[in-house]
């Protein structure tokens, strides 16, 4: 229709309309930069936000509530900051496409009408007619930066997670302890789930102040469960268990946290460095740091990473012996008097299980109680205590070496390990 009413103003149309498009492409650049900082940002986010919501029992073992929300908050902020900047380059975007686009239909008008005045056969209403077209051709145009910067970073966006941490109420009753003295005791305590199905079945047991303890025992015979149930994971069992002759119950939550340490079998670790991590977040003296990395055995990993070294998502860059060690130093800086240790080895090769192992049992001073599958003879032997669980119920219990002498379950357990 543009070429049937004049061919000369046609390509002039065209022609200004790389006004737009120039700018189109310019944008549009700096946009896709700012699309991709905002997705890298909205990944450490949601990094973030999985790690708390991954290290929640860590998290409130070690009591560095206050730390992870200030990390997290400085995660947020910076994604928030990206956001700011990406709207602001937007609606630069829109102005310089607006403006462009003005001057395009500016620049069709100015020559239309010298054409009009130069007598090329072009009339005015000939002239307002390619005005008013240039709408057509200057608007889609003008959407190109948003829409070409939006399809190339789209590959990269990670959305950002709708759901925020519930808050934990903690118990603020109760009685204060701070170190184990005599020890724990277990008096006749049965526990289950559910109603009518108990996975624990009156258990009576003592662990002595400072020495150390295998929990050993077939699957589901209830290892795991009693390690919960000394960490206060449920209240509603039977009987008692005892620290120091205050029942558990009566404690208070955030007292037993700060005696209790607890190493699991997936080691929960931060994106952060190897000293953050250790340190959760929190200040401590440089010299109990070192000493904690010492007793761990991380030397050798920190001379050859450093203690900035970043440990990846879920601690992606570090091994599981590597990561078992950083959970066994943050033990030692919270000087926890209590060390429950729950399969810690069971993902681990042979070497790096019993070098992890004898890590935790050199703990001297810590009340120490793992689970084991392992059945290793040299490190049962250092054990002040074997406790053996069947369907339950404790079936024995005793000395590496009374156990063997007894010639019983433990004994057909052991052998068949071998």
């Amino acid at each position: 229709m543009m070429i049937w009413y004049s061919p000369l103003l046609t390509a002039i149309a065209v022609g200004l309309t790389v006004l737009p498009l120039i700018a189109s492409i310019l944008t549009g650049s700096k946009l896709e930069v700012v699309e991709r900082r905002v997705s890298d940002r909205n990944k450490d986010f949601t990094a973030a936000l999985a790690d708390c919501l991954r290290g929640f029992t860590v998290v409130k073992s070690f009591k560095a509530e206050k730390e992870i929300f200030r990390l997290f908050a400085e995660n947020n902020k910076s994604l928030e900051k990206e956001k700011f900047t990406k709207r602001r380059i937007k609606a630069l975007v829109g102005m310089i496409g607006a403006v462009t686009g003005i001057f395009a239909q500016l620049g069709v008008f100015v020559a239309g009408t010298y054409l009009a005045l130069a007598d090329y056969g072009i009339t005015p209403g000939i002239v307002m007619v390619f005005v008013n077209l240039m709408n057509f051709m200057i608007h889609p145009i003008a959407e190109l930066p948003g829409l070409l910067a939006s399809r190339k970073a789209a590959v990269g966006l990670i959305n950002k997670l709708a759901t925020a941490l519930e808050k934990n109420p903690s118990a603020t009753g109760g009685a204060d302890i701070t170190r184990l003295s005599s020890g724990i005791r277990l008096e006749n305590v049965s526990f289950g789930y559910e109603e009518g199905k108990e996975i624990l079945r009156d258990i009576s047991v003592t662990f002595e102040a400072g020495k150390a303890y295998a929990i050993v025992g077939g699957s589901g015979s209830g290892k795991s469960t009693l390690l919960n149930l000394i960490m206060a994971s449920s209240a509603n069992y039977r009987g008692k268990i005892l620290y120091d002759d205050t029942e558990l119950r009566n404690i208070n939550c955030e007292s037993l946290y700060d005696m209790i340490s607890v190493i699991q079998q997936n080691v929960f670790v931060f994106n952060a460095s190897i000293k953050d991590n250790i340190t959760m977040f929190r200040s401590f003296p440089e010299q109990e740091i070192k000493a904690a990395i010492n007793r761990a055995h991380l030397n050798e990993l920190l001379a050859e990473r450093g203690t900035s070294y970043l440990c990846g998502e879920g601690g992606k860059g570090l091994s599981g012996g590597e990561k078992q060690r950083i959970s066994i130093a943050r033990s030692l800086l919270k000087k926890s008097s209590v060390l429950l240790a729950d399969e810690v080895t069971s993902a681990l090769d042979a070497q790096t299980a019993f070098q992890v192992a004898n890590d935790i049992l050199d703990l001297n001073g810590m009340t120490r109680i793992v689970v084991t599958h392992s059945l290793d003879e040299t490190l049962l032997r250092r054990y002040d205590g074997i406790i053996v669980l069947k369907d339950g119920s404790i079936q024995e219990n005793g000395t590496f070496d009374d156990l063997m002498d007894k010639k019983g379950y433990f004994y057909a357990l052991y052998t068949v390990s071998q």
